[in-house]
This record gives C-alpha cells, sequence and structure tokens, in this order.
C-alpha cells in the first residue's frame, strides 16, 4: 500500500502522527470526502494516508526544484540566476577617434580612441583579431595604440572590443562577450 520500507513505530509517535493526521484531515478542504473515501478503498488508516500525501507532496517538490534548475542552467538567465547579479555586460561599439588614418601615423604609434557602452576594466581592444594592450578611460572609452606590428601598411582593420566572462560564466550566465566590429581605414 505504501511505498518503501515499512518502520516499526513507537506508541507516542504513532499517537503523535495521529494526532498530526487528524489535524491535517480538518485543515484539508477536500478531507471530509477524498481522504476518507481513499481510506476506506485502500483500506489505509489516517496514518498512512497522510504518509502518503506527504511523499507525493515531497515527490512534486523535488521536480519543481529540478525543472527551475534546468530552467537556469540552460537557458543563463541572468535575470532568475541569483549568481549573475556580478555577471559582466556584453560591451557595445558605437565609434571611433578616426575613421581613417595614415599609415605613417601607424608607423609613428597612433592612439586610437575606441567610444561605446558597457566598458569594463577588464575590457580590450581587438584589431583585426589581435588583442591589444589598452587602456580604459571610463564606461564609455577605451583607447589603444596602433603600430605596424598589428596594421602592417594602407588598407583596412576591423575594430571591436572585447569584455572576458569572467567566473560567472561558469555558472550559467551570460557574461561579457565581444562587441560588432567598425572598419578603420589606413590610407
Amino acid at each position: 500500500m505504501l511505498d518503501g520500507p515499512q518502520e516499526d513505530m513507537s506508541t507516542s509517535e504513532v499517537k503523535g502522527n495521529q494526532e498530526f493526521a487528524r489535524w491535517f484531515g480538518k485543515r484539508t478542504k477536500e478531507s471530509s470526502s477524498v481522504v476518507p473515501r481513499l481510506t476506506r478503498q485502500q483500506g489505509l488508516d489516517a496514518y498512512s494516508m497522510t504518509s502518503l500525501m506527504m511523499k507525493r507532496i515531497h515527490a512534486g517538490l523535488r521536480l519543481l526544484s529540478t525543472l527551475l534548475l534546468a530552467v537556469l542552467a540552460l537557458q543563463g538567465c541572468n535575470a532568475l540566476n541569483p549568481l549573475c547579479g556580478s555577471a559582466r555586460p556584453a560591451p557595445s561599439i558605437s565609434s571611433l577617434s578616426d575613421a581613417t588614418i595614415t599609415f605613417a601615423q601607424v608607423q609613428q604609434g597612433f592612439l586610437l580612441t575606441v567610444n561605446g557602452s558597457h566598458i569594463v576594466s577588464s575590457s580590450v581592444a581587438v584589431i583585426n583579431g589581435t588583442t591589444l594592450s589598452t587602456q580604459v578611460l571610463s564606461s564609455s572609452q577605451l583607447q589603444v595604440t596602433l603600430t605596424t606590428a598589428t596594421i602592417m601598411g594602407p588598407g583596412t582593420a576591423s575594430v571591436a572590443i572585447n569584455t572576458p566572462g569572467g567566473n560567472t560564466s561558469a555558472v550559467g550566465c551570460t557574461s561579457g562577450g565581444t562587441s560588432k566590429a567598425l572598419t578603420l581605414t589606413i590610407t
């Protein structure tokens, strides 16, 4: 009738459980019809019925907690995951201090200012796929020095901002990322 092994209980435990069953039966809206009917149909006493109901409630709570964890893990939902409060935002790039520069300026070491948003202290400039040493000025600006080690001659260069994910990306949070790229023209 009941799932799992049966235990021997002392008289005081049985009495306490029977009192709980009576109390629970009075507090349950459906107790007047469902509990006695099931008790009669299955040959269960009030204690056994209460125990069975508690097991079903426990199983339902386990299922609910499993579903909640699955949602958090699959979605990386920063809004629901309490560990995501320190997640780094993905950076956004809006403009360059100069859209066109000369190769002579690059040969001298040109200081390019990159404007955007969600820039943090760990953000870096990425030029043609290469991460360069970067000075973060504010949450909306960073600077990078362009040299011939990165730009070999006239043409175009793609400029983006990257923010590493940090520790929160390991617990299912969306953290950091790379901005879209802007084009820098070198004449």
